[in-house]
């Protein structure tokens, strides 16, 4: 049977705290009646995408995120590979994901990672959402990579901050992408945790910009500096992403009736 409408992607970027903007996005999609087929997720993005497949609702998302403190995450260790081992962090992940694997997920969900050893991108769909998500969310220099395999893996936005192409391979015809960093040309850089997430930040900028137009719709929900590290503006950050998202609607459902005008059109010919 032909389709009606596209498969629409979700590619949810990196950026920490700045993530939490992310749920905004997802409630406004959600009331707008707007389907998603795909999700891929790097860092932040990994974690609300991943919850979000295993079935928890925005309101629970943002329920969680308003409840969030870092003493639930963050368990300190003797440097080495990283100041945080991230064992609080799998265990609270798994909690949520309620204990299911990424081929369970409903819509789809890949998780993207990055090979610290090959400097190669690695998507996860198949195993524990825990195992993953952890991996993802590995700042390099803060937390201690996750070993899956024979593989040693970091943060996914070191090498796709945006996973834009991930969604597409998924089969996306309509690829929405949420973009949560913000580059700050004078930043006040007063712990190592600053100087590594602004190196990041410098990394990756000119690499957004070509993902900006591999996209169908790119959203950019934060529009003043805000700390990836700062957790305190929680209801902020999920406020900016549906008014983002919102300032984007029109161009979402324009996309969509173009793939269908598109493809009837091919019918006609």
């Amino acid at each position: 049977m032909a389709r009606t409408r596209p498969k629409i992607g979700l590619a949810l970027g990196s950026g920490g705290a700045r993530g939490f903007a992310h749920i905004g996005v997802l409630k406004v999609l959600e009331k707008e009646n707007i389907p998603i087929d795909y999700i891929a997720g790097s860092s932040m993005g990994a974690l609300v995408g991943s919850l979000y497949g295993v079935g928890q609702s925005p309101a629970n998302l943002e329920r969680f995120a308003l409840l969030f403190r870092r003493k639930y995450f963050i368990d300190f260790i003797v440097p080495k590979l990283g100041f945080v081992a991230g064992h609080k962090a799998k265990e609270v992940i798994r909690m949520l994901a309620k204990g299911k694997k990424l081929e369970q997920l409903n819509p789809p969900v890949a998780v993207v990672a990055t090979d610290i050893k090959n400097g190669e991108r690695v998507i996860l769909t198949e195993g524990d959402i825990a195992t993953a998500v952890r991996a993802s969310i590995a700042i390099p220099g803060i937390f201690v990579p996750e070993k899956i395999g024979e593989r040693l893996l970091v943060d996914g936005g070191v090498i796709d901050r945006i996973p834009v192409s991930v969604v597409k391979e998924m089969g996306a015809d309509v690829t929405i992408a949420v973009d949560v960093s913000y580059f700050r040309t004078e930043p006040e850089l007063h712990t190592i945790y600053d100087v590594i997430m602004q190196s990041m930040d410098i990394m990756t900028r000119e690499l957004i910009r070509i993902q900006e137009f591999d996209s169908s719709v790119m959203i950019r929900p934060i529009v003043k500096h805000s700390s990836s590290l700062d957790f305190s503006g929680v209801e902020r950050l999920i406020q900016c992403g549906e008014d983002a998202t919102l300032d984007k609607l029109d161009e979402i459902k324009s996309c969509i009736a173009n793939w269908k005008e598109n493809k009837d059109d091919r019918v006609e010919d």
